[in-house]
């Protein structure tokens, strides 16, 4: 057991010097790393806790944007509307003046708003990089949630059908094909119909449908590796079966698990905004990159397009920091490298 520990221990140790001589992987680790540490202040209520507040005009431009061609601006005082001599034919004309007072006072009590904010605010006022900030939250929470349990899933299943076959096999196989014979998006809709909306629903609705092609890959490698000669030896000194799957097939095919799993934080972040589209992603109460996209659409119609361009940037630098640092994953682990280190 000594000497698989030290074996085990020197494939990741490898594995994190490889990983450590890739800058790009680095660089990207460093980005996903703050995304990490933004979901944790945004959950903490330490950034973007009142992303919900008005705090500027409906539609007001990002800094040294101008102004959208149908920007509201904020309504005109009643003090500053000419009253009309009315005296004669309206009897309420001498009360004029008093509630243009009082619309006056009432205007000085209330917050001053922005005109501008560093990225522009909603049709609602407020903060759109407030906004943003609370749906990566929301998104990566989706997105990664999501494609961890379908992993977990995939991985387990896939372990047991092609580590063990025969009966057991073949039942895995028939409900893999069950899955895979229905469209992807309605099966996804009839889990949404079941399941419900919420940010939990939409991780459980996309992990128990997504798990199928991880289990595809991760049972067609176990095949593979089971008749090896290091499993064999592994059985041969007693080692049972799980351990068998687990410490010793199992580390020389992460890659491809780690491959398909930034495969799918990508995708089940698209099938958050599709979902959120069609109203069957995050509450109301809620926001995330897909909201506010389906947002966006009508909102970019009329030249407003910062809502647009801060969710798209914080999604695009999100995925590829993600993609990048699982490509730079898969190549410290690849088997095939190894004897280069």
């Amino acid at each position: 057991m000594a000497g698989t520990a030290a074996a085990m221990n020197g494939v990741w140790g490898a594995a994190a010097r490889r990983f450590r001589q890739d800058r790009v992987g680095m660089a990207s680790l460093v980005v996903v790393m703050g995304f990490a540490w933004l979901v944790v202040a945004v959950a903490m209520g330490w950034l973007a806790g009142d992303w919900q507040r008005e705090r500027a005009v409906s539609y007001a431009p990002p800094w040294g944007a101008a102004a959208g061609p149908a920007a509201m601006q904020p309504p005109e005082s009643a003090s500053e509307v000419p009253l009309l001599s009315l005296a004669d034919v309206d009897p309420l004309a001498p009360r004029y003046a008093e509630w243009a007072e009082r619309a006056k006072a009432l205007q000085s009590a209330q917050p001053v708003l922005a005109e501008h904010l560093p990225m522009g605010a909603d049709r609602l006022g407020r903060d759109v990089l407030a906004k943003a900030l609370r749906g990566s939250q929301t998104s990566i929470f989706v997105g990664v949630m999501a494609a961890v349990l379908a992993a977990v899933l995939g991985t387990v299943l896939g372990a047991i059908g092609g580590f063990f076959g025969g009966w057991m096999g073949d039942v895995l196989e028939w409900v893999y094909n069950v899955f895979t014979a229905i469209p992807g998006i309605l099966l996804i809709l009839a889990f949404a119909a079941v399941v419900g909306h919420g940010s939990t629903g939409v991780v459980l609705i996309l992990g128990l449908t997504g798990w199928t092609g991880i289990y595809r890959l991760v049972r067609a490698e176990f095949m593979k590796h089971v008749g090896r000669d290091y499993v064999r030896a592994a059985q041969a000194i007693g080692a049972p079966a799980w351990s068998r799957m687990f410490r010793h097939i199992l580390p020389n095919v992460s890659h491809v698990i780690l491959v398909q799993l930034s495969i799918h934080v990508v995708g089940f972040i698209k099938y958050e905004v599709i979902l959120s589209y069609l109203g069957l992603g995050v509450g109301l109460d809620e926001v995330s990159w897909g909201s506010m996209l389906a947002e966006a659409q009508s909102e970019l119609i009329q030249g407003y397009w910062w809502q647009l361009a801060t969710a798209t940037g914080f999604m695009a630098v999100f995925v590829m920091a993600f993609s990048l640092m699982t490509d730079a994953l898969r190549d410290a682990l690849d088997p095939k490298l190894r004897g280069l280190s």
